[in-house]
């Protein structure tokens, strides 16, 4: 076989995307408008799960206090009041969340800034965070 047949058989593929970053990190995006995929943003679930996790800490009486609590955890006693807030989200931005499809404004440091208690006034806060 000619090795010149062969090169005439290369296919150059062109890949468009993008780099972001987030939380320190870089990440490749598809360009604007292309269809996204589902992909759970994991610093999110983490903080999910640990304000779920303190709450049923403290619901179950094994710690007295949330400064008792953030003491046996290391953590200081403010992040983890910000942290335990999540456990007030609507059941439909909790599972946005875990599904991945909860829009590039949701992240940790804005869900951990004040947010509306009631879950259709936060319905209303988060769609305008996402534009």
């Amino acid at each position: 076989m000619n090795q010149i047949a062969s090169i005439q058989d290369v296919v150059a593929l062109h890949v468009p995307f993008r780099v972001v970053k987030r939380g320190g990190r870089k990440e490749v995006r598809p360009p604007e408008g292309a269809p996204q995929t589902r992909r759970s943003d994991s610093t999110l679930v983490k903080a999910l799960g640990r304000a779920f996790r303190w709450k049923r800490l403290l619901e179950s009486g094994d710690f007295a206090t949330i400064g008792e609590l953030a003491e046996h955890e290391r953590i200081a006693h403010s992040y983890m009041t910000r942290v335990l807030r999540l456990t007030l989200l609507a059941p439909d931005l909790v599972e946005a969340i875990l599904d991945g499809t909860q829009g590039p404004g949701m992240t940790l440091p804005r869900l951990l800034e004040p947010f509306p208690s009631d879950w259709a006034a936060q319905r209303i806060h988060w769609a305008a965070a996402q534009q």
